[in-house]
């Protein structure tokens, strides 16, 4: 069955690029409305959460309408409604950009499951992949191929003997997500930190919300919260930009070293013949592969 939310969440913090205070609010919607941003500052000027509204930019997701409205910084939102399960909303933003937070996803988790996940009388549909697609640039990799649930798998490599080398390899099905994910920090090096700042750019970065290193060190108060934090958020990441396929997916994701550009392009590449994909309805059984399914069963309610 396809899920809302039970009532509406707020939440206020900065943006990681401007460092100016924003207000965003998660609302229910009706069975087949998918997820859309609206932007409250412009009279409520609506964004599809969709994979062809993504236009370039460094660091982040963006999403542009017909007219030119955008919203930024996206997938940690859109990680955290498809990681709990949550198939129709409105994010409603007061500003180009959702709050940065703890620069995770694990906020909008903890308010999601707190006010309940409401299933609809109306049956989910899947992007099941039927044939791998890859795409590439230079060592870095992008792929996609049949699995008969949503998996993903990521390999990152950094000089910063902070990070190094690190892989995981997940299914995202039964709260995976909420369990092994959604509380990974975004992460950077201290002088790309200053770099970025000195040219007007994540000037609402601190150590309060990435995870923030300098060779071997890790600047951050409290330091990592996994040994393998940056790959677990870069696999975060992943669930985010791979939720603009506008449906939950069943098949298996592998990242080399990939960003959201990166992840996005395969999705295109994915969509672009239908071959390579079918869109199906699941049977009631099947929804229980669905990531967020069982999770927090008492915060599930018909309506």
């Amino acid at each position: 069955m396809q899920t809302t939310l039970k009532r509406t969440i707020a939440f206020s913090g900065i943006g990681l690029h401007s460092g100016r205070p924003v207000r965003l609010s998660l609302r229910p919607a009706p069975a087949g409305h998918g997820i859309v941003f609206r932007r409250t500052d412009l009279g409520g000027a609506a964004i599809p959460a969709a994979f062809d509204r993504v236009e370039p930019s460094p660091l982040c997701t963006l999403l542009v309408n017909d007219d030119g409205v955008s919203v930024s910084t996206v997938e940690h939102v859109m990680a955290a409604l498809a990681g709990c399960g949550v198939l129709n909303a409105i994010v409603e933003v007061d500003g180009p950009e959702v709050p940065i937070l703890d620069g995770s996803a694990a906020p909008f988790v903890s308010a999601i499951l707190k006010v309940g996940v409401a299933r609809m009388r109306a049956p989910v549909q899947v992007i099941e992949v039927l044939r791998p697609v890859e795409v590439r640039r230079g060592t870095a990799s992008a792929a996609l191929a049949p699995a008969d649930e949503f998996e993903v798998d990521f390999s990152i490599d950094f000089a910063d003997a902070a990070i190094g080398r690190q892989s995981k390899a997940l299914r995202l099905s039964n709260g995976t997500f909420v369990r092994e994910l959604c509380d990974s920090r975004t992460f950077c090096r201290q002088a790309d930190v200053e770099a970025m700042q000195a040219a007007g750019k994540a000037l609402g970065g601190t150590y309060d919300n990435a995870v923030v290193v300098d060779g071997a060190k890790v600047l951050s108060p409290g330091g990592l919260r996994h040994a393998d934090e940056a790959v677990r958020h870069k696999m975060l990441d992943a669930v985010g930009d791979l939720a603009l396929a506008g449906m939950p997916i069943f098949g298996r994701y592998t990242g080399v070293r990939a960003g959201h550009a990166m992840t996005n392009a395969v999705l295109r590449e994915l969509l672009s013949d239908p071959a390579n994909y079918r869109i199906r309805t699941l049977a009631p059984e099947e929804c229980a592969r669905l990531p967020g399914a069982g999770l927090e069963r008492d915060v599930f309610a018909h309506v």
